[in-house]
């Protein structure tokens, strides 16, 4: 289920097309879709969900695949792998100009995936830690079991 904050965002067909061109994409039947169900989806979708999602449409998975791919090269979407070797795909969440990220729960058990609520999180880098912990593209992901598990 969509939050209200995603339902907000660019849901007419106008405000999908400018959004696509706007990155310099071609607005195309495909894009749209995978673009119109990701902003309605409270949690990163994998490939297969969204070929799931838009069979009765009739997109191929290749299509599909190749949509999700462009949609990420162009910055509109991230694309993040929780550990289990499978990409899923998120429309990226901005503040202002500001793209945020955001940290996600994976259920250790059942491999539900969700999205957490914005939080800050300082990381103070030691004298032994990578460097790239200073970069503002740091991925945060809490891994326990979720309560239908427990």
């Amino acid at each position: 289920m969509a939050t209200k904050r995603q339902k907000k965002e660019a849901t007419s067909l106008a405000e999908l097309q400018g959004l696509l061109r706007g990155a310099g994409l071609r607005s195309t039947g495909p894009r749209v879709a995978v673009l119109r169900d990701l902003l309605g989806r409270a949690a990163p979708a994998s490939h297969a969900d969204l070929c799931d999602a838009l069979r009765r449409d009739g997109f191929d998975r290749a299509t599909l695949y190749r949509n999700l791919i462009d949609l990420a090269d162009a910055g509109i979407v991230s694309r993040v792998d929780l550990g289990d070797h499978v990409w899923r795909f998120e429309v990226k969440r901005r503040k202002g100009d500001h793209v945020a990220n955001h940290p996600h729960f994976v259920c250790s058990a059942c491999g539900v995936v969700s999205c957490l609520p914005d939080v800050a999180v300082r990381i103070t880098r030691g004298p032994s830690a990578p460097r790239s912990l200073a970069s503002k593209d740091v991925a945060i992901q809490l891994t326990a079991l979720c309560d239908a598990c427990v």
